[in-house]
């Protein structure tokens, strides 16, 4: 899929916006807050400084290639999930492919047990932020006892002078099954609805981009609830039989999406335009040989460490910025 409708070049008013699962991205040292046991040195997995800092270099390369062909610059904002704290978003934004490009960083511990959370990096000399803030989701489990899960990243800020709104999610999983957990995902679609009822409220002709690892794909109930008359999922046409974000047992998903206000098809001077969406399955993101070729490289199969950049391929979006 990361083939380019574009010819490259540099300086381009294309600008890319994406998002992606950074898998686990831990630091070594122990939270004792949280249940981050299994990324520690003394760990099955023998998580250690070695493998964080090769995770690392692997992410900041696979980043900066996203969109580069169509744009000639790297993302000017990633919104990014399963990520443990802020260090390790400044830590990422501080390797080699990333570093001269200075990403400041958002990032909001959550109540989620393991504690992963989404975040933001974001390049400030396109993207101004006014404000941020998270937005606790709350979910029940089957029993009726709170689900501690990630809460929703809410950013506002000026693209290029223009003003857009920014959700980052992480939906419950569908480790107990995709139907029985089906429920609490309706219930993170509709707190995203409430916030964007609530900035739509303040101001009719907000530009809104929901990102996420949604854990559903585009055709799923939950993204139904999300994706009314008011918004477009460009993510739609690309889940297929042969691609997708991420596989499991064999068949392909696309639960990592970018979904936009219907305003990005309109045209006005100062204001950015939708061009495209993707899924940025790079060769070097891939398995290249043997029964799991093509599929995304991994860190870790269970507590087998393959030294891989991600189990998710990144999604994005290239928008057209409207001089006059």
């Amino acid at each position: 899929m990361s083939g380019s409708l574009f010819t490259t070049h540099k300086n381009t008013d294309i600008y890319t916006i994406a998002f992606y699962n950074l898998e686990n991205l831990f630091d070594t040292k122990d939270d004792p807050h949280t249940l981050d046991n299994d990324f520690l040195p003394h760990s099955d997995k023998k998580w250690n400084h070695h493998r964080y800092e090769k995770k690392l270099k692997k992410l900041g390369k696979a980043i900066s290639k996203i969109g580069y062909k169509e744009t000639g610059r790297l993302p000017v904002i990633i919104g990014v999930a399963e990520t443990e704290n802020e260090q390790v978003l400044k830590d990422l934004a501080n390797t080699k492919h990333l570093i001269k490009h200075n990403y400041a960083v958002i990032h909001y511990e959550s109540p989620d047990e393991r504690g992963i959370d989404v975040g933001l990096l974001y390049d400030e000399r396109y993207f101004k932020v006014n404000y941020s803030e998270s937005i606790p989701l709350y979910v029940e489990n089957e029993l009726g006892v709170r689900d501690y899960t990630r809460d929703i990243l809410l950013v506002r800020g000026l693209l290029n002078n223009e003003e857009i709104y920014l959700l980052v999610n992480h939906w419950p999983s569908r480790r107990e099954g995709a139907e029985i957990t089906e429920p609490k995902r309706i219930v993170a679609a509709q707190k995203n609805r409430e916030i964007i009822d609530q900035i739509l409220q303040d101001n009719p002709e907000a530009k809104i981009l929901i990102m996420g690892d949604f854990n559903d794909d585009p055709t799923s109930n939950s993204i139904h609830h999300l994706v009314q008359q008011d918004f477009y999922n460009p993510m739609e046409n690309l889940l297929t039989i042969y691609d997708g974000s991420l596989s499991h047992r064999g068949r392909w998903n696309l639960f990592d999406q970018i979904i936009l206000s219907n305003n990005f098809h309109r045209f006005s001077r100062g204001s950015h335009n939708f061009m495209k969406a993707d899924i940025f399955d790079h060769p070097d993101l891939k398995v290249y040989h043997g029964r799991y070729k093509g599929l995304p490289f991994r860190t870790y199969a269970g507590d087998d460490y393959k030294g891989g950049v991600s189990d998710h391929f990144p999604v994005y979006v290239l928008l057209k910025y409207n001089l006059g």
